[in-house]
């Protein structure tokens, strides 16, 4: 489901007849930028800053990654960020998805009961356990089950939606989660959770969100992509600086609690990174390859295609 919020950043638009002011204001490129409502989904809050005059920048936030995935195939958005896991999932059924930057890494934490006996990944056998079907939160704990010797089979998956899932485990509705921030930030903060672990042990490390677009943008409009690539590292590098700016914009723009805010920051459970260098990619395949022998995908994408770093890599020279 979509979230029908949209923030329009750059300069203002103002009511008028045809006049020169908006004739000008016609030849002004307004740019749908695809954004989660989640914290390490915050980059493209912060293009305005950097934005070259005569750009206008949409922000249109998606409840799920997926959704914020599809929009990037309909062409409803130019530009999307959403988690690896979703960006695959398209690219392996042949949908016109592809990755041109890296977005954040981390952002993820699995969150138990506060003063429960669920304290490791081990103990969440047999108990309920809060996933989002399709999210890159999935992979990482399925991959950490099998690393302890459990499987999915082991725990009760429960269906839950990242927004939900605080509410559900002080409910008693569920015995731990997997989930995005600033959720499981706000479970620590108010006390009614506790952590298990940030589940970055695996050859998958922190990664987590991608700067995707449509392949048909990146045969038609290199510019665009090349452009879109170079304020978004402005953004990376000066959210990565000023952290309570971050923390300030997130609580503003998406009304998150600032306490777990701070606390994520604080933790150094967001990172924000803009390019896909080796790393990144050699994650991402391997993310893939982990997918497919979990069957949740019955090939793995074409990577030539689905992980493009030219544009990456000329604004890194």
């Amino acid at each position: 489901m979509i979230l029908r919020r949209h923030f329009l950043i750059g300069a203002g638009l103002a009511a008028g007849t045809l006049s020169a002011p908006s004739v000008l204001r016609a030849q002004e490129r307004v740019i749908k930028m695809g954004a989660l409502r989640l914290i390490h989904s915050m980059p493209p809050h912060f293009y305005e800053r950097f934005a070259p005059a005569g750009t206008k920048i949409e922000i249109i936030t998606f409840d799920s990654p997926t959704d914020g995935k599809n929009a990037v195939v309909t062409k409803s958005v130019d530009f999307g960020t959403f988690g690896i896991a979703a960006a695959i999932l398209g690219a392996a059924a042949g949908e016109p998805v592809v990755v041109v930057g890296a977005l954040s890494n981390k952002g993820m934490g699995v969150i138990s009961k506060a003063g429960s006996d669920v304290k490791t990944v081990k103990d969440l056998k047999g108990k309920r356990v809060g996933i989002w079907p399709g999210s890159t939160q999935e992979v990482f704990i399925m991959e950490r089950l099998r690393m302890e010797g459990l499987s999915i089979r082991d725990i009760t998956s429960v269906r839950v939606p990242f927004g939900e899932m605080h509410a559900m485990l002080s409910r008693g509705d569920i015995d731990a989660y997997v989930g995005a921030e600033p959720g499981p930030a706000l479970s620590i903060t108010s006390g009614v959770g506790q952590l298990v672990e940030y589940p970055y042990g695996t050859a998958m490390g922190g990664l987590n969100m991608i700067f995707g677009t449509h392949e048909e943008t990146v045969a038609a409009k290199p510019e665009l992509i090349t452009t879109m690539l170079k304020i978004h590292r402005q953004a990376v590098e000066f959210m990565n600086a000023n952290k309570q700016v971050v923390a300030d914009t997130t609580v503003q723009r998406l009304g998150a609690n600032r306490a777990a805010v701070e606390q994520a920051l604080g933790a150094n459970n967001i990172e924000y990174v803009w390019k896909l260098d080796e790393t990144v990619q050699k994650q991402a395949r391997t993310y893939a390859e982990q997918m497919l022998s979990l069957r949740q995908i019955r090939a793995l994408p074409d990577f030539a295609k689905f992980l493009n770093p030219k544009f990456s890599n000329e604004i890194s020279a």
